[in-house]
């Protein structure tokens, strides 16, 4: 169905719209059984004129009726379709991209589709303990599947080879669930959550402006 494309955003944004805004609300690490621990999380979805949203999660160890205990993580990164780069993207580092986007309507938006109806997705996820994780997968409506394509370590991290993740809306909440092997084990039950949009920051924020912008 076509794509109507609020005011101020990236037209090839509009297929992550509902993912935009502040969410907050409650999970369990391992399979959430019985002795897996409770955890709150914030997640913030944003975005500035760019061809992708920027994302934040930070998390705290709870108990059961959700008061935080302690900081448990942080994570931060970037979620964009994936296509074939054009003079209109910057990069890499400071190269500056051209005036014009390189999708300025719903109908071409539209045509980056494949064969499941869906849009492929690429993000990236940076962690403290010298962790990035690059997924690929795709958004289909308000349904997101990802896998991970490669993680990197560092020298001193710990062994973490890969990892699912899903996200889903539902009724207005923002259901996740994150598969990771860890340790030198299989993909298991790492975490899941349902968190609840609690601030939406306005369709039409313009990018920033200033000279340490440029």
């Amino acid at each position: 169905m076509p794509i109507e494309i609020p005011s101020g955003l990236t037209p090839e944004l509009v297929p992550l719209s509902w993912l935009i805004g502040e969410w907050e609300g409650r999970g369990r690490l391992g399979a959430g059984e019985a002795g897996d621990e409770h955890f709150v999380q914030r997640a913030v979805f944003a975005h500035s004129g760019f061809p992708y949203l920027t994302y934040t999660a930070e998390s705290w160890l709870a108990d059961e009726q959700g008061n935080r205990i302690r900081p448990l993580s942080t994570e931060t990164g970037f979620w964009q379709l994936d296509r074939p780069l054009t003079d209109a993207d910057g990069g890499p580092g400071l190269v500056p991209a051209d005036i014009v986007p390189a999708y300025t309507s719903a109908e071409q938006v539209e045509s980056l589709r494949n064969v499941q109806d869906a849009f492929d997705l690429a993000v990236t996820i940076l962690h403290p303990g010298s962790i990035a994780e690059l997924y690929y997968g795709q958004i289909k409506g308000p349904q997101i599947e990802l896998s991970t394509d490669a993680v990197l370590r560092g020298a001193h991290s710990r062994d973490y080879k890969a990892a699912t993740r899903i996200f889903g809306l539902v009724n207005g909440d923002l259901f996740w669930r994150w598969d990771a092997a860890l340790g030198g084990n299989a993909l298991a039950p790492h975490a899941s959550a349902i968190l609840r949009r609690v601030s939406a920051p306005a369709a039409d924020q313009p990018p920033a402006e200033g000279g340490d912008s440029h």
